[in-house]
C-alpha cells in the first residue's frame, strides 16, 4: 500500500517559504503522494499544481479511513507496525513558532477523524516531519533516526540565523532545501 501524505494548509497565506518547503516535500515523496487541502485561492493553486494534488476544502470534508494525523501532542508515538496500517498521514502546514504555540493541536487534529501519533515531542519542519513518517514506513524505526536539533544558516562572518527545530541527518547532513537556504541568506532571516 502506498501512502499519501496530505498537508493541511494552516497559515493565512501561502509565502515563499511554504513554497519552497512544499516542493521539497513533493521531491521527498514524489507529487503522486502527495495532497495539498484547504488551499483557498485560484492563485495558490496555480503555484502548488506541479507538487501535488490540490483540495480546496478541508481535510476534515474528505472522510478518509485509516488516517493518521502527526501531532507533536499526541500521547503515543507512531512505530513501524502501526504505520502499516495508515493510508493517510495528514500534517498541518504550519511555518513552526519558537516556542511552539500547539497550533496543530487547535486548528486541525481536532477537526479531523483518525488515529493521533507523534514522531517525538521536538518540533520539525512539515519535509522533516513528512521524510521522518516516510522513514517509518520503510521500516526504520524512529530511535534508529539521527537528528540534529537547530541549524545555524550563516549569511556572512558575521550574521547567522538559527532555526530552532529538529532536522534528520542524511549522509550526515542535516535535511532542509537548498532553495530554502539560499532564500533565507538572500532575504538574511525571516
Amino acid at each position: 500500500m502506498s501512502e499519501i501524505y496530505i498537508i493541511e494548509h494552516l497559515e493565512p497565506e501561502l509565502g515563499k517559504w511554504c513554497l519552497i518547503e512544499y516542493a521539497h516535500i513533493s521531491k521527498i515523496v514524489g507529487k503522486a503522494n502527495l495532497w495539498f487541502t484547504n488551499i483557498k485561492n485560484d492563485k495558490d493553486t496555480h503555484k502548488l499544481r506541479e507538487s501535488g494534488k490540490i483540495f480546496r476544502e478541508s481535510v476534515s470534508k474528505l472522510k478518509l479511513e485509516n488516517a493518521c494525523i502527526l501531532d507533536p501532542e499526541a500521547k503515543k508515538t507512531l512505530t513501524i507496525q502501526e504505520a502499516k496500517n495508515f493510508k493517510y498521514f495528514i500534517f498541518g502546514g504550519i511555518l513552526g513558532d519558537f516556542p511552539p504555540k500547539k497550533r496543530t493541536s487547535r486548528e486541525l487534529t481536532r477537526f479531523v477523524k483518525g488515529e493521533i501519533r507523534n514522531i517525538g515531542k521536538e518540533q520539525m519542519s512539515t519535509d522533516n516531519a513528512i521524510y521522518t513518517v516516510k522513514q517509518i514506513c520503510r521500516g526504520k524505526e524512529l530511535t534508529k533516526l539521527q537528528f540534529q536539533d537547530n541549524l545555524e544558516i550563516k549569511f556572512d562572518k558575521v550574521m547567522s540565523l538559527e532555526l530552532p527545530y529538529r532536522y534528520n541527518l542524511v549522509k550526515g547532513k542535516p535535511l532542509i532545501s537548498p532553495e530554502l537556504v539560499r532564500f533565507l541568506k538572500k532575504k538574511k532571516g525571516f
